[in-house]
Order: C-alpha cells, then sequence, then structure tokens
C-alpha cells in the first residue's frame, strides 16, 4: 500500500474541528477509493474530508494554508486526464455531500446549487419546470456539476447550446489564499469587472474551490427529430457537417463515428449499416413542434452528398432507439476488447476531420495499435480512442510514442488538445506546444495570485516553470 508521512497533528484537530466525526478520513484502507479517477492513476491520500456546506470549504482551506497541506478538490471521480488524483497526498476535499438547492428562479431563468449534485440531478430539478441546464456529458447520471464546471465539460448538446461557460451566470467560491469571492451575474448581461466565473470554469481546482454556482437555464424544447446518415468515407461525412453547420437550422447534436468503430461494431453486435459504410452521423433538431419536421427535412437536405449510402429520419420513440442503437453500442463493444484504452478528446476545425482519420489511420499503421473515433462533428470534437493491453511494457511505450504523434497531428492541423477533458495531468507535459512561453508565464501569475501557497491541486493542468 502507498505509504505517507502523517499529517500534522495540529492540522488534523482543526479538521475535527470544522467537521463532524464521520465527514474525516484518516486511515488509508478508507482513504484509498478517493485516490484515484476515472484516469485509472492513483495517489493515496493522507485524509478525506466531506463538507457540507461554503463555510466549512472556507475554514478547511484556511487551515491547508496554515500547515501547507495539499488540497484536491474532488467530484465523483469520473475525470479522465487524472485532474483529481491527489499527486503530494494531503488533504482530498470531496464536495459530494453538498447537494442543496440555493435559489430556483424559473422566472428569471437561473438555479443556484452546490456542486455535489449530479448533473442528472440538476437537470431534474430543471425540468420539473420545464427548463434544462445544457451541458450533458455521456457521463451525467454519475458525474458532478462541480466536476463539469471544473473542466468545461458539456457533450453532445454543446454544438447548439454551448459548454458550462456559456451557461454559468456567476459563482460563489474560495482561492486558494482562502479568500471568499463571488463571480458574476444573475441577469442576462454584465460586464462589470474582469470575468473571473470563466476563469474559473476549466481551471481543474487550481485556482478556486466552487461551492455555489448560479446556472443558465433554457427552456426545455416541445420536440425532437432524430436522423442517421450513413456516408461511404469520412470525407462524404466531414463534408455533411460543414454543409448541416452552415445552413440556418442548427442541431441539438451531431455525433460521428468512423469506419473502423463501425467495423469493430460489426462485430460484437448487431447492424443493420450498409457493407460500404465508411463513417456515420447522428443528428438531432429540436424546437417548436410546429415546423420541426420542416426543420428536419432541411437538415436532411443538407446532409445529402454523393458519398450518402443511406439516410433515415425517426417518426416514433422506438425508431429512434433503433437508430441510435449502433451508436450505442459503441461504449460495451470497446469495453470488451480494450478495458483500459486511452481516451483523448482533441479538436479540429471541421473542415479538417478526414485529414484528422487519415493521420490516425496512418498512426494506427506505423504503431501496430487500433484506434477507434467518435465524438461531437458539429464542433470537431473527436474522441480519440488507442486500444492497447497496458500490461505489455512494449504497448504502453507505443501507446506514448502515438499519443505524442496525435498530438502533433491535431496541432498541425490548427486543433486544440482538449475540448471537455481537461488537461489534468495526461496532457499536462504537452499543452506548451499549443500554449505559447508568455502564456505560459501569465497563468502561472494568475495561479500565485490565487493559489500563493500552491495548495490547490498540485502538478496539475500547468507544466513545471
Amino acid at each position: 500500500m502507498d505509504k505517507r508521512p502523517e499529517l500534522a497533528a495540529g492540522f488534523l484537530s482543526r479538521l475535527r474541528a470544522i467537521l463532524p466525526p464521520k465527514a474525516v478520513l484518516t486511515r488509508p484502507e478508507d482513504c484509498w477509493a478517493y485516490g484515484y479517477d476515472n484516469s485509472r492513476r492513483h495517489s493515496l491520500p493522507q485524509a478525506v474530508a466531506f463538507p457540507a456546506c461554503h463555510e466549512q470549504v472556507a475554514r478547511i482551506v484556511d487551515a491547508c494554508n496554515q500547515y501547507r497541506i495539499p488540497l484536491t478538490a474532488r467530484g465523483r471521480g469520473t475525470n479522465t486526464v487524472g485532474a483529481t488524483v491527489p499527486l503530494q497526498g494531503g488533504l482530498v476535499l470531496s464536495l459530494e455531500r453538498m447537494k442543496k438547492v440555493l435559489e430556483f428562479s424559473p422566472e428569471n431563468r437561473y438555479l443556484i446549487v452546490e456542486p455535489g449534485l449530479t448533473n442528472e440531478e440538476v437537470q431534474a430539478i430543471a425540468g420539473s419546470r420545464g427548463f434544462f441546464w445544457p451541458p450533458d456529458p455521456t457521463s451525467a447520471a454519475y458525474c458532478s456539476l462541480g466536476g463539469n464546471l471544473a473542466c468545461n465539460a458539456a457533450g453532445p448538446r454543446a454544438v447548439k447550446y454551448g459548454t458550462p461557460r456559456e451557461n454559468t451566470l456567476g459563482l460563489r467560491a474560495v482561492t486558494g489564499a482562502g479568500l471568499e469571492i463571488r463571480t458574476g451575474v444573475r441577469t442576462s448581461k454584465g460586464v462589470v469587472g474582469y470575468d473571473l466565473t470563466r476563469l474559473l470554469l476549466g481551471s481543474e481546482g487550481t485556482l478556486a474551490i466552487i461551492t455555489e454556482a448560479t446556472l443558465k437555464l433554457t427552456p426545455l424544447p416541445e420536440a425532437t427529430q432524430t436522423l442517421r446518415a450513413v456516408y461511404r468515407s469520412v470525407l462524404d461525412a466531414a463534408e455533411a457537417v460543414s454543409k448541416i453547420m452552415a445552413q440556418p437550422i442548427v442541431p441539438c447534436a451531431l455525433e460521428f463515428i468512423d469506419g473502423n468503430a463501425i467495423a469493430m461494431i460489426r462485430g460484437h453486435s448487431a447492424c443493420d449499416l450498409p457493407a460500404q459504410a465508411g463513417a456515420l452521423l447522428m443528428i438531432e433538431v429540436d424546437g417548436p413542434r410546429e415546423g420541426l419536421d420542416s426543420a428536419a427535412a432541411k437538415v436532411a437536405e443538407a446532409a445529402r452528398n454523393d458519398g450518402l449510402l443511406d439516410l433515415r429520419i425517426a417518426a416514433t420513440r422506438q425508431e429512434v432507439e433503433a437508430l441510435w442503437q449502433t451508436r450505442k453500442a459503441l461504449a460495451p463493444a470497446l469495453r470488451k476488447i480494450a478495458p483500459k484504452k486511452i481516451n483523448e478528446d482533441v479538436v479540429v476545425p471541421v473542415t479538417a476531420i478526414p485529414e484528422l482519420i487519415e493521420g490516425l489511420n496512418r498512426l494506427s499503421a506505423k504503431y501496430k495499435l487500433p484506434i477507434i473515433n467518435f465524438g461531437h462533428a458539429g464542433n470537431g470534437n473527436i474522441h480519440v480512442n488507442l486500444l492497447l493491453n497496458p500490461n505489455s511494457p512494449e504497448q504502453s511505450r507505443k501507446a506514448q510514442d502515438c499519443l505524442d504523434g496525435v498530438f502533433t497531428l491535431v496541432l498541425a492541423l490548427r486543433g486544440t488538445l482538449s475540448g471537455e477533458h481537461g488537461v489534468g495531468l495526461e496532457k499536462r507535459d504537452f499543452i506548451d506546444r499549443e500554449l505559447d512561453a508568455n502564456a505560459l508565464e501569465l497563468m502561472r501569475a494568475i495561479k500565485r495570485q490565487f493559489d500563493p501557497n500552491g495548495i490547490l491541486n498540485p502538478g496539475k493542468l500547468l507544466p513545471p516553470g
């Protein structure tokens, strides 16, 4: 078992004075589960704390500053890049018990909640009054709101509705220095001061601990229409994506899977796709019920080109489920083939998707590693899955070299290294390829201003200076 020096007795006394006995864990066997996230990395914390309110968080951060204790905030541990792994041990601050609804104002279209609620719970609360919060990660049933905010995690609906940065009005937080701050507004417009709300969103817990969020709500659409388009090649699918995104009807989801993914699905589930299928688009259109058929028809027309093999529009709920069956079969098939795959979420301009897939196929052949690609085509956010056996040292070495090639390819195509998974530890040492030295030093200066003692999530996001 991972061994670390014990925390100072004075710090533990402070911690136990702030929280009730069952809200503090110190035994290694109790803390073990809080040392990992979905990146499969692990580092044992020396203690885990479960605050129940903003005031407790503020007092805990103050104690960590006094004793120089590394502090890692955590939601449900669904992060895939190691952003919630406590590299230096110290204290893990689990916000899972902070689940209060503080204010719900449907008339003003906002909802103020604590970060421990899951995305699905937030949607249920908003949905009870006819609204929704647009960010919808695939892990919505179990990922926390705080984690969504920390990584600016979005999901399929981002193509139309945007990410947390476009759908969060304000925050309450505690900086690494222990300062309590409120950012943003409760109105749809506001330009007073610097935009600290957007700065904190996506900062992965390195600047402040978010304790409350004012979420901007959107009315639920009256209806949706689902389409599935199958193409001969990725080039044909990308051409369709560009045409779809260039016409006035913006789809609420525009999902993509490549030929490699289709071939894998064929081997592990029933698949009703044409034999020549080289790429697939799943498209959803939402809005008022009146006129939605016409909107779907316009999107369908934009999706047509010479490479289109099959286009279907669902007329019933059963048909919707049938059309999504192929896409839903992908995750189980991947888990069966490579339960410890590497999943990266890169983004390129939509027009560069064919070059990206072609380049990934070359890397796959060079390193003899299968690569499966799918994702959010409408904004070029592609999930690149390297399938490997991590117990093989040779494959692990090849995977790291291949990953280096993936990032080089993405940047050459004027893309970015992450769309929604974040940077964490997995991508930390690559971001100086995307950001210049001056930009990185400004970011380090911001980190020092918010967190002068460097206690918040140390070792993450920014490469060492």
